[in-house]
């Protein structure tokens, strides 16, 4: 990854004022009912790209799926630790996927798109309580094997126990199945979370450093920050960053 600009949406202004939204979807490869709600998630991503919204799609790969015989390469524990959180936020008592949380505030089947252009629609319709700016760059003796990123931000207002989660997503993932429920089948993915920290907040800037794997490819690859109240988990600034490659 190469120096950016502390840009969103194109600009060096911090985001602010107008609506976003946060998707964040819990899902799995060896879930047969994820393929059609990644495809959704891949719509979601693109139409957002193309009229210029900010809507940011992140693809949350859990570790519970596995024992059926195919571990998916990009599940990990710590995704399903954000999850159980959200459960316990929503008092439903239990997880499944595919699962769509909007905002850290609704939460639905995540192949119901209805249930989704609604969810997201509202949030774009609803003013950001608090602006957020990123940059990202490598960090200082960063190389192969060993690459890091640090990515700076500036936050405006913040809740009280406020934290930043900042994401590496890629986009236009694919690969084979050999087991479990979709085995036989090529899964193509977007918005796949590579890389998550999530740092308390104590003031409006700062640095978190994130360890992305060596196989990402920066071309299709962006930064995506959150500031969330941890305490009831209601999501209220956001920003993304492209990474050039």
């Amino acid at each position: 990854m190469t120096d950016t600009s502390r840009r969103e949406s194109g600009s060096g202004r911090p985001a602010a004022g107008g609506g976003f939204a946060v998707v964040e979807m819990f899902t799995s490869q060896g879930c047969n009912s994820c393929p059609p709600a990644e495809e959704l998630l891949s719509e979601i991503d693109r139409d957002a790209r193309e009229r210029a919204e900010r809507v940011y799609a992140l693809g949350f790969h859990v570790d519970y799926w596995d024992h059926l015989g195919w571990a998916d390469p990009y599940g990990d524990r710590a995704h399903t630790l954000r999850q159980e959180a959200y459960a316990r936020a929503f008092g439903s008592g239990g997880l499944y996927t595919p699962q769509m949380v909007v905002n850290g505030t609704v939460e639905f089947v995540g192949s119901d798109r209805r249930a989704a252009s609604s969810a997201i629609t509202s949030a774009l319709g609803e003013a950001a309580a608090t602006s957020l700016a990123l940059s990202v760059r490598d960090a200082d003796g960063s190389t192969g094997d060993g690459r890091r990123v640090m990515v700076d931000y500036q936050a405006g207002r913040l809740p009280e126990g406020a934290v930043l989660n900042v994401a590496v997503v890629q986009r236009g993932l694919e690969n084979d199945v050999p087991r479990g429920e979709n085995a036989g089948r090529r899964l193509r993915q977007d918005g796949v979370v590579r890389a998550f920290t999530s740092a308390k907040l104590v003031r409006g800037d700062g640095r978190v450093e994130l360890a992305v794997p060596p196989d990402l490819d920066p071309r299709h690859a962006s930064v995506v920050g959150y500031v969330q109240n941890d305490a009831d988990k209601t999501i209220v600034g956001a920003a993304a960053v492209e990474v050039p490659a």
